[in-house]
């Protein structure tokens, strides 16, 4: 049929798959036409591409649905229901994965397994076991033969991604490296020790805290002498999730709805504090990740995809937050030329504009009314839409937060990010200003104050004898400057054509007139009208083309 399906069966089926959907434009780029400049299918068309091509890309869909920073909420929303329709791998193949990686027999690792999964995923599936101290595990199994699929789509995923970015889409979004951030993202899922480590780093993290009980929040212990690349052996937590538990109000004294008030406040101050704190968070706090434990306990699951934020986004994001709120349009564009890249120059103005006429429609809105994470999501698009290239993380860090947002919203319909982040201000100030350790950061003030009297001296010294020698020379780059060159460089050619020609003409006006006429100088006046209308005609046709008449 086609060159590249013949070449390829998996491409072959890609190409089936886009052309039963109706995406033109991957039919013209896959097949090696021509194709303009690309647009994505619409949303509903896009989650049905991406589940017909099965787990890799369902899984694809599910990171892309991390970047609110790259697709309008149309787009979000369809690809955040998005998953993968397979069945549970039977157990005598998903026995035989289990076994390669444990470092013993089964029957003398476990007690009992239950070979009927409790959940089944594109990339895993849990079965519960019992350990031989009789302590109740979940056991996390990778799908036979799944890493060699995601080796196989990702080549493809990097090649279309080759493709689209000599086009201007390309270029904006950076195809070629937003696939191999994907890419990245993809291989840390099928490496189960990399989870542990995140599970375990995040149970350290809330082990103790200033803002909320800990006693309250649970992370599975993950048995890391049994987990391996393929097998995840954690703690079995037994609840459900947060959205359809019921409360009993044990706390309160059969009081449900205090109960539900302390637990949205606990989950908002455990999340700010991975956030603003922390700098390391769960990113993808959907209902079926927050558990309500039979004890009463939230427990938070599945950490197989994480985000991290140094100390400057932590407080440049915080203050984010609080811009959006006071609708200071001025102040967002600051922080967003702090925390993205620009891509092309910037108009500053336009950007201020945007944000301002943004803002102006959550002005008027009560705390009760303003939805926080919807409107981080508009500022991220209207960045986007002037230029400006945000990390990858920042759009984690909005994923999480409006799926933190949306839960809580379900869960107390009273409550608000605003009013959760207020009371933690004056702490998170001081953790500013001094961080968690006085004396630390008093010393390491000092420490640098030292070296600042130390190396003054020796540097204004520097530039000062620079100075009195005449050898200091500044080095400055202004955007823009070549093209006002050019421009100095055309006026002054044109005016210089114009000076010739008004010689030539005056010359010729000259000799013409002269009272001693011969044919000689007839024909140098000839001459010098002849070459002063081809110049006249030359600086014309040049002034006419470039727009400047």
């Amino acid at each position: 049929m086609l060159d590249i399906a013949r070449r390829n069966s998996r491409e072959a089926e890609i190409l089936e798959v886009v052309f039963s959907n109706g995406w033109d434009f991957m039919r013209r780029l896959l097949s090696g036409d021509k194709a303009d400049e690309p647009e994505l299918p619409p949303p509903a068309v896009l989650r049905n591409i991406l589940t017909d091509l099965g787990p890799v890309y369902v899984k694809l869909g599910q990171l892309m649905s991390t970047r609110p920073d790259l697709l309008p909420p149309d787009y979000l929303e369809a690809l955040e229901t998005l998953q993968s329709d397979v069945p549970p791998v039977p157990w005598h193949e998903i026995e035989r994965v289990i076994q390669a990686s444990l470092p013993q027999p089964m029957d003398q690792v476990f007690a009992s397994i239950d070979h009927q999964p409790v959940a089944a995923g594109s990339i895993a599936q849990v079965h519960r076991v019992i350990r031989h101290d009789g302590k109740p595990m979940a056991l996390k199994v990778q799908r036979p033969g799944i890493d060699n699929l995601v080796a196989r789509d990702v080549a493809l995923i990097q090649n279309i991604a080759k493709l689209v970015a000599a086009t201007d889409f390309g270029k904006e979004y950076d195809t070629v490296g937003l696939a191999e951030e994907f890419t990245q993202a993809l291989y840390a899922e099928l490496d189960f020790t990399r989870e542990a480590e995140h599970t375990n780093k995040l149970r350290q993290n809330l082990a103790q805290s200033d803002w909320f009980d800990s006693d309250l929040i649970k992370v599975p212990e993950v048995d890391l002498t049994l987990t391996r690349p393929k097998v995840l052996v954690m703690e079995w937590l037994d609840g459900k999730p947060l959205l359809e538990a019921k409360l009993s109000g044990r706390r309160h004294e059969g009081d449900v709805a205090a109960e539900r008030r302390e637990i949205t406040r606990t989950i908002f101050r455990v999340f700010f504090q991975q956030f603003l704190t922390d700098g390391f968070f769960h990113a993808d706090p959907h209902p079926g990740n927050i558990f309500y434990l039979k004890d009463g306990r939230i427990a938070l699951l599945d950490c197989g995809m994480v985000g991290s934020l140094d100390r400057k986004t932590r407080s440049s994001l915080t203050e984010m937050l609080l811009a959006i709120v006071d609708a200071d349009a001025s102040r967002c564009t600051q922080l967003s030329l702090r925390l993205a890249e620009p891509t092309q120059t910037l108009d500053l103005a336009r950007i201020e504009r945007d944000y301002d006429r943004l803002l102006r429609r959550y002005y008027n809105l009560s705390l009760d009314d303003l939805n926080t994470s919807e409107a981080f999501y508009e500022i991220l698009q209207a960045a986007r839409r002037n230029h400006l290239r945000w990390p990858g993380n920042i759009g984690l860090f909005a994923k999480a937060l409006g799926n933190l947002e949306g839960v809580a919203r379900q869960f107390d319909p009273s409550v608000n990010v605003i009013d959760e982040l207020t009371p933690l201000m004056s702490d998170l100030f001081r953790r500013e200003l001094i961080g968690d350790n006085l004396t630390q950061a008093l010393f390491r003030t000092a420490l640098e104050f030292k070296q600042l009297s130390l190396e003054s001296p020796r540097q204004i010294g520097f530039l000062l004898e620079r100075l009195s020698r005449e050898t200091l020379m500044f080095n400055l780059k202004i955007q823009g400057l070549d093209k006002i060159q050019r421009t100095l460089d055309a006026a002054a050619n044109r005016r210089t054509f114009g000076t010739v020609l008004s010689a030539l003409i005056l010359g010729a006006a000259i000799v013409s007139t002269s009272s001693q006429t011969t044919p000689q100088l007839d024909i140098i006046t000839d001459v010098l009208f002849g070459a002063a209308s081809l110049i006249g005609l030359i600086l014309l046709i040049t002034i006419m083309r470039s727009g400047s008449v």
